[in-house]
């Protein structure tokens, strides 16, 4: 049976006023109703994500990048990737400039890449990358690693979302993925 304010299930421990705030937003109910950023953040949290680095090179030719778990697989056909940057992002013009990027999805060994990379303007020792086929810098020891190129760039609130198609993708390792859930990293097996 659903709670009849919320449609969420009876017995479930999500309060009514969490379920529905921000719902009616835009349909001339109640502001009072619109979420918080906070209570947004906190919602997404129960949404594990896997942690990618996606990188490019600058206007020297170095590599640059970031950490990202705002990305995700949008089509087969064409092969579409999306990932999300913050506009005040201090690399951002770089991957606008590029119009090629790389991604490196993280293993659960690779934490210590993972907040490295979430480091702003942080030492990041060339050592730690390798080319792929088509030029772009990856990470070592991933579990799977795409280049691509940017074939769109839309605006998304406080974000850039960036449409690539995937022109190469490897898978270098069997291991268990890196993830992101309820502001921790976690592992499939429980760590």
């Amino acid at each position: 049976m659903q709670r009849p304010e919320s449609g969420v299930p009876s017995g479930s421990s999500v309060p009514p006023c969490e379920s529905v705030r921000g719902l009616y937003y835009g349909l001339g109910y109640d502001r009072s109703l619109m979420i918080t950023a906070d209570q947004f953040r906190r919602v997404m949290s129960n949404f594990a994500t896997g942690i990618t680095v996606v990188t490019t090179h600058d206007s020297n030719g170095q590599p640059c990048g970031l950490t990202v778990n705002s990305f995700a697989s949008v089509s087969l056909d064409p092969l579409l990737v999306l990932v999300c940057f913050d506009k005040k992002l201090s690399s951002l013009q770089a991957f606008k400039d590029s119009k090629w990027f790389g991604v490196s999805m993280l293993s659960k060994r690779q934490e210590d890449l993972s907040r490295l990379f979430a480091k702003r303007d942080s030492e990041r020792p060339v050592t730690l990358y390798f080319q792929g086929r088509l030029g772009m810098p990856l990470l070592k020891n991933s579990l799977a690693v795409m280049e691509c190129k940017t074939l769109d760039i839309y605006p998304g609130g406080d974000h850039l979302i960036f449409l690539g198609e995937v022109k190469n993708a490897e898978v270098l390792q069997v291991e268990e993925p890196l993830l992101y859930f309820r502001g921790k990293f976690r592992t499939l097996d429980g760590d």
